[in-house]
C-alpha cells in the first residue's frame, strides 16, 4: 500500500511540474500575418491610353472621387451589368452630373484597343473615361489595384476573360477607401459613394 502511494505522490509532482513550467515560461511570440494586400497599398499612379490614343495618366483624376471598374468589351453580363448600375447610382446621389468618376479599364487589350473602349464607354450614356494600354501596361496596373484576369478559350478559337468583378473606390486624395461587390445591396454602394464625394 505504501508503494501505490508513493507513486502516486510521484505522478502528482509530475503534474504540477508540468504545469508550472507551461504557466511560467515566457510568452510566445505570435508569427506575424502576412496580408497579401492592405489598403494603403492599392492603386496608385499610373499611365494607360485613353479612347482618343493619347495617354492618360492617373494624375487627371486628381481631386476627384472615382470608381474603377476592370473588364473588357466582350463581356457578355458583368461588365455591361456593373458599368449600367455604377451610372445609375451616380445619378441618384443626385449632387451634379458628375459626383464621382467612372473609370472602365479593359483587362483584354488584345481585342479592346482605345476605339473598342471608347465606343463601349458611349452606350451608357454617361460620362465614363474607357482605358486600354498594352500588354505590360495592363499587367502593371492590374498589379497596383489587386485585379486578378485570365483569359479563358471557349472553343470556337475565341476565348473569354475571367476577371474580377468588384468595383474598387478612391477618395478625392485617390486614396483607396471601399469596395462595391456585385452581390451588394444598392443601399450599401450608395452609402460608400455619399462617403466619397461628401
Amino acid at each position: 500500500m505504501s508503494r501505490l502511494r508513493i507513486i502516486l505522490w510521484a505522478l502528482v509532482a509530475v503534474a504540477l511540474a508540468a504545469f508550472a513550467f507551461l504557466s511560467f515560461r515566457p510568452a510566445r511570440t505570435p508569427e506575424p500575418q502576412s496580408h497579401p494586400m492592405v489598403m494603403s497599398s492599392i492603386g496608385g499612379p499610373f499611365t494607360l491610353v485613353g479612347s482618343d490614343g493619347r495617354p492618360f495618366s492617373s494624375a487627371k483624376l486628381t481631386g476627384k472621387p472615382y470608381a474603377i471598374f476592370f473588364g473588357f468589351t466582350h463581356c457578355p453580363d458583368v461588365c455591361p451589368t456593373t458599368l449600367a448600375r455604377m451610372v445609375k447610382l451616380r445619378q441618384e446621389i443626385g449632387a451634379g452630373d458628375r459626383p464621382f468618376e467612372i473609370v472602365f479599364v479593359s483587362v483584354d487589350p488584345e481585342r479592346d484597343g482605345p476605339a473598342e473602349v471608347g465606343k463601349y464607354a458611349e452606350l451608357f450614356n454617361s460620362p465614363i473615361t474607357g482605358l486600354t494600354g498594352s500588354p505590360a501596361q495592363i499587367e502593371q496596373v492590374k498589379k497596383q489595384f489587386g485585379i486578378f484576369s485570365k483569359k479563358v478559350p471557349d472553343g470556337s478559337g475565341d476565348y473569354s476573360v475571367d476577371h474580377t468583378a468588384t468595383v474598387l473606390l478612391f477618395d478625392r486624395n485617390g486614396r483607396f477607401t471601399a469596395t462595391i461587390a456585385p452581390e451588394e445591396q444598392d443601399a450599401a454602394a450608395l452609402a460608400k459613394l455619399k462617403r466619397i464625394t461628401a
